[in-house]
């Protein structure tokens, strides 16, 4: 069965779905049960009107369900759009000045120092977790100690299997935020700029598909190859967009550590690097630094830097200007389809000619975002001699 037709009738459970939660949060002052992506079936005597974040960068999949004021129902979050994403977090700081300024910062629930005596002062009614940090939440007893003092937590993903549960993750945040018609209205768009490329990708035969390496936050650590992602996010990624991601073919894995002579050996016709603005917070990067204020400009040395490192200077992919660099918070993003469209440029020139990533980034600013869009997300590497 092709993707597209699983995304069909997956669309049609949504659909139906989403009538039934419309329909359950039309009386606010009842309590509203759910389940969320973990399996947990959640319970809140009513809407609720003060919610913790445990990655600030759910503010990706806010920004797009809830109009007006994201900011509204947010008491606090991890600072990691902060520290992972300055560009992004000062996009937001200038449309809601007054907001991020009163966020508080309640610690990192992957690393266990999430306070939860912050949680309980800030009378929270719900805390937001990444479906990833579910191991350590249930490690430290975090439900447990939060629940007993009446508060909820919830799962969400967008980051590990991002393209599966991207669909109900913005389901769900439309439900406790009180916005299903505008989540419905994203979800729409979103499904229809995944199909531009799935429909196509459908059609191309596996012999067809390159042969992809994906650097996961190349440059993050100097002279290190490599991290990569098995079939899930950016390797999910790779294999919607046409092309046969290398790490997946050793192991079925979130994370892969990839080995330099495998990856000579490979001899890949496409290396994707991905990149933020890391700088900030950690200044030795070495990553291109892509993002709301890049440039191609400012960037240039980096990629080429990249491209000339032992070992990859002589990859098929780097002499015919094949390696490539994408915005790395894509991963934890329902904003994913444009990377996986860019990819389909990449992979599939003359079958995605008229497709434009980044036209469809503007339209999805104008329609769901409160800023525009400006910068850099992606760019490639001159085919030289290096």
């Amino acid at each position: 069965m092709s993707y597209s037709t699983k995304l069909s009738g997956f669309l049609g459970a949504i659909a139906a779905s989403a009538t039934c939660l419309v329909s359950a949060t039309d009386a606010q002052a009842e309590a509203l049960t759910f389940t969320d992506i973990a399996g947990r079936q959640v319970t809140l005597p009513e809407m609720p009107d003060k919610i913790i974040l445990g990655e600030g960068r759910m503010m990706y999949g806010i920004s797009a369900v809830v109009g007006d004021n994201p900011f509204e129902k947010i008491v606090g979050w991890n600072d990691d759009l902060i520290q992972y994403d300055p560009d992004g977090f000062r996009k937001f700081q200038t449309a809601f000045p007054e907001d991020t300024a009163r966020m508080i910062s309640f610690g990192n629930p992957y690393a266990g120092d999430f306070s939860i005596e912050a949680v309980l002062e800030s009378e929270a009614d719900l805390v937001l977790l990444e479906a990833g940090s579910l191991f350590k939440a249930e490690e430290t007893g975090l439900m447990e100690k939060l629940g007993a003092a009446g508060v909820q937590v919830a799962f969400i993903d967008f980051r590990r299997n991002a393209t599966e549960n991207t669909v109900p993750s913005l389901l769900l945040l439309g439900r406790v935020f009180g916005a299903e018609k505008r989540a419905s209205e994203f979800i729409d768009f979103y499904m229809a700029q995944m199909r531009r490329v799935t429909n196509v990708i459908d059609q191309i035969p596996a012999e067809e598909r390159p042969l992809v390496v994906v650097e996961n936050a190349a440059g993050w650590q100097v002279d290190f190859c490599c991290w990569s992602f098995g079939p899930y996010n950016y390797g999910r990624f790779v294999e919607l967009a046409g092309g046969t991601n290398y790490a997946s073919t050793l192991a079925n894995a979130y994370s892969v550590t990839l080995n330099l002579e495998g990856v000579i050996e490979a001899d890949p016709a496409h290396i994707v690097a991905t990149g933020a603005n890391w700088a900030e917070a950690r200044p030795e990067v070495t990553s291109v630094l892509l993002g709301y204020e890049a440039t191609e400009e400012a960037n240039a040395d980096r990629i080429k830097a990249l491209a000339a490192r032992d070992g990859f200077a002589e990859l098929s992919a780097v002499q015919a200007g094949n390696y490539h660099a994408i915005f790395h918070q894509f991963y934890n993003s329902p904003y994913h389809f444009i990377a996986i469209q860019q990819l389909a440029k990449w992979f599939h020139p003359d079958d995605f000619e008229d497709l434009d990533p980044w036209a469809n980034f503007q339209e999805l600013h104008a329609r769901f975002l409160p800023f525009e869009a400006d910068g850099t997300f992606w760019m490639s590497a001159p085919a030289a001699q290096y």
